[in-house]
């Protein structure tokens, strides 16, 4: 029993580190990945909680010497000080709407239905904002992260909001929504990285203070195990899709997400998964 535990953890954990960063909705993938796998421990809600931890300490790493440069000039006018304050404007939208909505959302969207359902919308939106690019009627104005302002930023932070549904996706809101903005593909995802420390940060926090009661449940080395594998998972992820968008779009995610949830929602309507 045991065995089959920790496999299920990694698998999870796999799953939390492939997906977190890429715009393909994340929580959507950790319900499928439990319903099917039946995983379903006494600390199930806290283990899919804390694993985002090991992927926001791959970005965390992967920008580690950028993190310290802002820390030690965060005073300073210039680039840094910069990329602090449009980190802190964009994060502010999410977390006032967090404390708002979270348990309307959590109590009442939590389920799979929403997650085809937005999986499906949105790979529409990154298929037609691509087809709009293409076309030439959204242009970046934006190429560089170090070139945004505050505004960027606010905008962004905005479009993160969208992401508190499940199946959104927080990167797929926040690149895409960008785009939309003015932000080149590089700029978008970028700043999506970063956006990603204070939001996925702060979120985990909260949720698990709110589950502090079950903490008694926890499995420690289970959490762990499980932390590890989606910060070694995230961390290829991360490198990876920085290249990519060097010289690609963003079709295949849309009709990637349009598959899955078809998929989902096809394995729900024939049980599958609950």
């Amino acid at each position: 029993m045991d065995l089959i535990y920790y496999i299920q953890v990694i698998l999870m954990g796999i799953v939390e580190g492939l997906t977190e960063f890429l715009p393909i909705s994340s929580t959507g993938h950790l319900i499928v990945a439990a319903d099917v796998m039946r995983f379903s421990p006494p600390d199930r809600e806290t283990f899919i909680v804390g694993i985002q931890a090991g992927a926001i300490f791959a970005v965390c790493w992967f920008y580690r010497e950028r993190i310290w440069k802002v820390v030690m000039n965060f005073l300073r006018p210039g680039r840094e000080q910069n990329l602090a304050v449009n980190t802190v404007v964009a994060f502010l939208p999410a977390a006032v709407a967090g404390v708002l909505f979270a348990h309307f959302i959590q109590s009442r969207l939590f389920n799979v239905v929403t997650v085809s359902t937005t999986l499906v919308i949105g790979g529409l939106i990154i298929l037609a904002v691509e087809r709009m690019i293409a076309a030439g009627k959204i242009a970046p104005r934006v190429h560089e992260m170090d070139d945004m302002n505050w505004r960027d930023a606010l905008k962004v932070g905005v479009m993160q909001c969208f992401a508190m549904i499940p199946g959104v996706s927080r990167s797929g809101a926040t690149i895409i929504g960008g785009m939309i903005c003015g932000l080149s593909r590089k700029a978008a995802t970028e700043f999506s990285f970063f956006l990603a420390i204070p939001t996925i940060f702060g979120a985990t926090v909260y949720d698990l203070w709110k589950m502090r009661d079950s903490v008694a449940e926890l499995n420690v080395g289970g959490l762990l195990l499980g932390g590890a594998v989606s910060f070694f998972s995230a961390l290829i992820v991360v490198n990876w899709l920085l290249r990519f968008v060097a010289h690609n779009n963003f079709r295949g995610f849309g009709w990637y997400r349009i598959l899955f949830g078809a998929l989902v929602m096809g394995l729900w309507y024939t049980g599958v998964i609950l």
